[in-house]
């Protein structure tokens, strides 16, 4: 009598490969990288929100209207990196553990003074470009232009924010 397949053993349908005009390898290498780009967005994300719920002081509602706009933004940046580390046929990093290995920014502790979340926000906003622009050369190499406009993006939003943070410190 012949064994019924069970769905462990059972063999996988393999679906059709990926051909995108990008080596395997270089898909790869990509997508790690993206997913330090994704691990630094999700933690600025949650610092910057973090920092507009707990902000206090003379500059609190400038603060926390403006921190409000850069999670959201931020929000939307992380389904925008995900997305494209999946075109590329790579899960996305999507837990706290995962992230909290590949960010390059460092979660907050305690309740900063205001000036304090600014500079932390501009150290993150400016981690995040440097963490891009690793990448930016892998993808560049890779002829991967649809990941190379997503960090140019990413990078002109980041720069900008981080110049408009430290504007408030002047």
């Amino acid at each position: 009598m012949e064994k019924a397949e069970t769905r462990e053993s059972a063999p996988r349908r393999k679906g059709p490969q990926i051909d995108l005009g990008i080596e395997p390898s270089q898909r790869k290498a990509i997508a790690e990288g993206l997913a330090k780009v994704l691990a630094d967005t999700y933690t600025l994300y949650l610092k910057t929100h973090n920092f507009h719920w707990n902000v206090t002081g003379p500059m609190f509602q400038t603060l926390h209207l403006m921190f409000e706009q850069q999670y959201n933004e931020l929000a939307l940046a992380v389904d925008l990196v995900a997305e494209r580390i999946r075109a590329l046929g790579h899960p996305a990093p999507g837990s706290y553990a995962q992230f909290s290995k590949l960010s390059s920014i460092a979660e907050a502790t305690g309740v900063p003074k205001a000036e304090d979340m600014i500079c932390q926000l501009v150290e993150g906003q400016e981690a995040l470009v440097r963490t891009a622009r690793k990448v930016f050369v892998t993808a560049e190499k890779a002829s991967d232009q649809v990941t190379i406009d997503l960090l140019t993006q990413r990078m002109q939003v980041h720069e900008k924010t981080a110049w408009m943070l430290r504007s408030l410190l002047e």
